[in-house]
């Protein structure tokens, strides 16, 4: 099977406990929800995708502050509970190929999707952030960058997860060539917010959340 098909079914077999893990985590992330919050402001009079939507909850926390979300992930059963918790429309995708017309999008949320995809693949989501985005319509991506096993530009792989079997790779990325490559796409850098995580409530890695704007 190729990568995609893997995550895909991967994700697909973790669904429900996945959405039972995480599916209220933004309640303590004060500044993931600040984040969204600026960008439903972005977005504003317009749709905005959340791609690698999972479970829904940041489609939920814009819709809430008066966005127009719509969720696409690349796993189907993900789409189902992310519909069934917030009733927003949902479609299952590859964001490097997303079902949508070019700059038909105010704003983009896309948060540790792309680690899953290698660099020519991420490559491709940015060119597609950028064709969906209006003029002026900006992106905000999240990924991972090191733990204490794991340096930026490397990868770990799982082959269980909470009993089932998968086959994902988590890439651990460098926030200054994801930078580069949403330029080279033509995203240019607004923001940029480095954190450490918060061991009771997340995996013990850093994180980085890029805004970009579509020239």
């Amino acid at each position: 099977m190729t990568e995609t098909t893997d995550t895909r079914c991967s994700y697909d077999r973790v669904a429900g406990r996945y959405a039972a893990e995480i599916g209220d985590e933004l309640a303590g992330k004060p500044l993931d929800r600040a984040l969204l919050a600026a960008l439903a402001e972005f977005g504003a009079g317009g749709p905005v995708l959340d791609v690698g939507c999972g479970p829904g909850q940041a489609a939920a926390e814009l819709a809430g502050r008066g966005a127009r979300p719509v969720g696409v992930d690349l796993s189907p059963a993900m789409c189902a509970l992310a519909h069934r918790a917030t009733a927003l429309p949902c479609c299952a995708a590859d964001m490097t190929a997303l079902p949508v017309r070019s700059a038909a999008v105010t704003a983009i949320v896309c948060l540790y999707a792309v680690i899953h995809l290698d660099p020519p693949r991420r490559a491709a989501a940015y060119v597609e952030f950028a064709r969906v985005l209006r003029p002026g319509g900006s992106a905000l991506i999240a990924f991972h960058t090191r733990d204490e096993q794991t340096s930026p530009g490397q990868a770990r792989t799982l082959t269980d997860w909470w009993g089932h079997p998968v086959a994902l790779t988590f890439r651990f990325l460098d926030p200054a060539a994801e930078v580069a490559a949403l330029a080279r796409a033509g995203l240019a850098l607004t923001a940029r917010l480095d954190r450490r995580p918060d061991p009771e409530r997340e995996h013990a890695s850093e994180r980085c959340y890029l805004l970009v704007r579509r020239a």
